[in-house]
């Protein structure tokens, strides 16, 4: 199992690496550079009002769904059947909900024909993420792999022409960005559809009020994971934009701090969505998943802890290059963002883990108490430091949350504390920031230092073994010769 996550991880890297890059600084940044961060911000908190209540596109049933074909993969067809017709009534509700919230708390008209949009592409985006889950349920990876950057190929391609390809003399608006996002997701979900048709024994789509109702109790405790995560992680530029009498601007302000983060998660779930099925299978045929965790958690906390480390060091330098406007009010949120990554990813290991074995009880009293912890900050830090104490409200709940999933899972799978590895990455967090204050200091061409302090902590990881090629290779070359003496890492 460790070779495959390995290999496919490493597809799955290298075809995002090619697309999602250009696409967050090549095209989202342009357009929030074009618009304004006024504009911006308006878009940013109602796409994220969006997502606030997309779990009632879902209901957890693609996690479930994940994890039940990777374990009983002949129910593919019958699943698929009656899942697309629920999840077209789900996307009915979906839009009463999410309008009727809106008028409720004060859109105005112009919002709310974008919030329209956005609630499309929620449903688009939420109908493909469903269907992909059959593909890795599935194990088929590289499938899935492909699908992941179609959208966001096809969304480039739109965009450019309508920034660069001078088709109007029209100025770029907001509302194209959504109109071209509209587009690329239909395209996608389409695709998508194809390819999972081509995977079934049969379809007939059914409205079965008993399978939805099985399906659904099946699939809730899912649902309200998501819903409460989807609170602490989102909510943070919806109470911007409304509880401040600059809160658009603030929000703008807040995204643009965000919009790495936003990326370097991009690459931190794609370890989620093959370790989800993976860990699923493996905990089915009983296997050990101790190696695997510990090799997936330090191959993604170490180029976390790089990133964030030069977020910190150089988080002028990185907002200055990226944006045009309000550089000073970003520059701090920008940091203290970062900082949470390392919680993130922490995240994205241990949560998915528990939500392979089923532990969603232990999952959702966690993720109430960091939502209720991340809307109090909010109230209180707001007021006083606007999006920079969001940034601390974020920083805060990240941090609790990835510390109390790894208790869960060293508690319920009785991992014992590898005390090598710890001392390791102390050894590797220590000397890393001490490069990052000595390079400062004596390197004045940014770039330079950032590059330096980057190599050198990577040079770090690898010296004391924290990270080992030379046994990454093997395992990808040779496989798993001798599971009992596991991968030094």
């Amino acid at each position: 199992m460790k070779r495959k996550f390995l290999t496919n991880l490493a597809l799955l890297i290298f075809l995002n690496l090619l697309v999602k890059p250009f696409w967050i600084f090549g095209i989202d940044r342009t357009v929030q550079n074009i618009v304004g961060a006024e504009q911006y911000g308006m878009y940013f908190a109602l796409f994220n009002f969006s997502l606030l209540l997309n779990i009632i596109l879902d209901l957890g049933i693609t996690n479930y769904n994940n994890r039940n074909i990777a374990q009983h993969s002949q129910l593919l067809s019958k699943h698929v059947s009656n899942i697309v017709v629920l999840k077209f009534l789900l996307a009915i509700l979906y839009l009463i909900i999410s309008v009727s919230v809106a008028v409720i708390i004060g859109y105005e008209w112009k919002q709310m024909k974008l919030l329209l949009f956005l609630v499309l592409n929620q449903f688009l985006i939420s109908f493909t993420l469903y269907l992909r889950s059959n593909l890795s349920g599935l194990h088929l990876f590289k499938t899935d792999s492909v699908v992941s950057i179609l959208d966001r190929i096809l969304m480039i391609i739109i965009c450019s022409v309508l920034i660069w390809g001078h088709i109007t003399d029209s100025p770029f608006s907001i509302a194209w960005f959504v109109y071209a996002q509209t587009i690329a997701y239909l395209l996608t979900a389409l695709i998508t559809f194809v390819i999972v048709w081509t995977k079934l024994d049969f379809l007939h789509l059914n409205f079965d009020r008993t399978f939805f109702i099985v399906f659904l109790k099946q699939s809730y405790p899912y649902a309200l994971l998501i819903l409460l995560m989807s609170f602490y992680n989102r909510i943070d530029s919806v109470m911007l934009e409304r509880m401040l009498p600059d809160g658009k601007e603030q929000a703008g302000i807040y995204a643009q701090a965000f919009r790495v983060l936003d990326a370097a998660t991009m690459f931190a779930f794609l370890f989620s969505t093959l370790l989800l099925p993976i860990f699923a299978k493996m905990i089915k045929l009983k296997e050990s998943v101790g190696q695997l965790v510990q090799l997936s958690y330090v191959l993604l906390i170490v180029p976390a802890f790089i990133l964030a480390l030069i977020s910190y060091f150089y988080r002028s330098e990185i907002i200055e290059l990226l944006y045009h406007h309000h550089v000073g009010s970003s520059t701090a949120i920008f940091a203290i963002l970062m900082m949470g990554f390392v919680s993130i990813s922490t995240t994205y290991i241990f949560g998915t883990l528990l939500t392979a074995n089923g532990n969603l009880r232990a999952l959702n009293i966690m993720a109430t108490i960091g939502m209720v912890l991340n809307i109090v900050l909010n109230l209180i830090l707001i007021p006083k430091f606007a999006a920079l104490g969001s940034a601390y409200a974020s920083l805060t709940t990240q941090t609790f949350t990835a510390v109390v999933q790894v208790i869960i899972a060293m508690y319920i799978f009785k991992f014992r504390i590898n005390y090598m590895l710890a001392i390791r990455l102390f050894v590797f967090i220590s000397v890393s920031l001490l490069a990052g204050y000595f390079v400062t200091s004596l390197i004045s061409n940014w770039f330079i230092g950032l590059l330096v302090v980057s190599l050198f902590s990577l040079f770090i990881a690898l010296l004391i073994k924290l990270i080992n090629f030379k046994s990454l290779f093997t395992l990808i070359i040779h496989g798993e010769k001798d599971e009992s003496k596991g991968l030094e890492i």
